[in-house]
C-alpha cells in the first residue's frame, strides 16, 4: 500500500535566507516573514485534510511544520533524513564569501557538478539517496485515502524527489529551487509516482536557498 498523495512543504524564510547565507544544517530559525508564511501555507495545506505530518527536526522546518499541526492537532513526526544537504563547515557562508574563498568550488557548485560541499559535508547526490530513503519508508506506510505532509528543506526536497521519481541526475537542474513555503504535490499512478504540482503555493517568487541554479 502506498499514501494516496506526498505534499513535500519547503520551511519558510530564515534571516539566513534573506542574507544569502549557506545554511545547510545550521539550526537556523525562521523570521517574522517566514513564521506568516507557514501561517498561511498550512492554511492552504490543511483544507487538503492531510492524515500524518512528517519533519525535518531542524527548527525552521519543525516551527513551519508546527503551524499545520496546530490547525489539524495532527502530530509531528521527525526523521533527520528529511534535513537539508550537511555543508559542513560553509555554513554561515554567503555566495561572495564563499567564491572569495574557494572560487573553484563555487563555480562547480554554480554548475552543478558534483562535489561535497564543505570539507566533510554531503554530496549532492548523498543528499537525494538520504531523502529518497526517507520518502520510500514514508509514502509506504499509508493507503489510497492518506495525505501526508513532509515538512523540509529546499535542496534536499528537489534532488531527492528527483531520485524518488527515477529521474536521471542529467535532468535533475531542468527541476527549478522550491521558494520558501512552497511545496511539491505527487501523486501514485498506474506508473509509479507522479508530479501533481511544482513549487506550489503561491505567485512565483524569489528562490532564497541553499540550492543555487543561476
Amino acid at each position: 500500500m502506498t499514501a494516496g498523495r506526498l505534499i513535500v512543504w519547503r520551511h519558510g524564510r530564515t534571516e539566513w535566507n534573506l542574507q544569502d547565507k549557506i545554511q545547510g544544517q545550521a539550526d537556523i530559525p525562521l523570521d517574522a516573514v517566514g513564521l506568516s508564511q507557514a501561517r498561511a501555507a498550512a492554511a492552504r495545506l490543511a483544507a487538503l485534510a492531510p492524515t500524518r505530518l512528517f519533519a525535518s527536526d531542524l527548527q525552521r522546518a519543525a516551527a513551519t511544520a508546527g503551524e499545520l499541526s496546530a490547525l489539524t492537532g495532527l502530530k509531528i513526526e521527525y526523521d533527520e533524513a528529511l534535513r537539508e544537504i550537511d555543508v559542513d563547515d560553509w555554513a554561515g557562508l554567503t555566495s561572495a564569501e564563499l567564491a572569495a574563498i574557494n572560487p573553484e568550488a563555487a563555480a562547480r557548485m554554480r554548475s552543478g557538478e558534483s562535489q561535497r560541499r564543505g570539507t566533510n559535508g554531503e554530496t549532492v547526490e548523498e543528499v537525494a539517496t538520504r531523502f529518497n530513503g526517507a520518502l520510500q519508508r514514508i509514502s509506504a506506510e499509508g493507503t489510497s485515502e492518506d495525505t501526508f505532509v513532509i515538512a523540509t528543506h529546499g535542496l534536499a526536497a528537489r534532488v531527492g524527489i528527483c531520485v524518488f521519481l527515477g529521474i536521471p541526475p542529467a535532468n535533475w537542474p531542468a527541476f527549478g529551487g522550491l521558494s520558501n513555503c512552497n511545496w511539491v504535490s505527487l501523486l501514485p499512478g498506474r506508473h509509479g509516482w507522479r508530479i501533481e504540482e511544482w513549487n506550489a503555493g503561491s505567485l512565483p517568487e524569489p528562490v532564497m536557498s541553499d540550492d543555487p541554479q543561476k
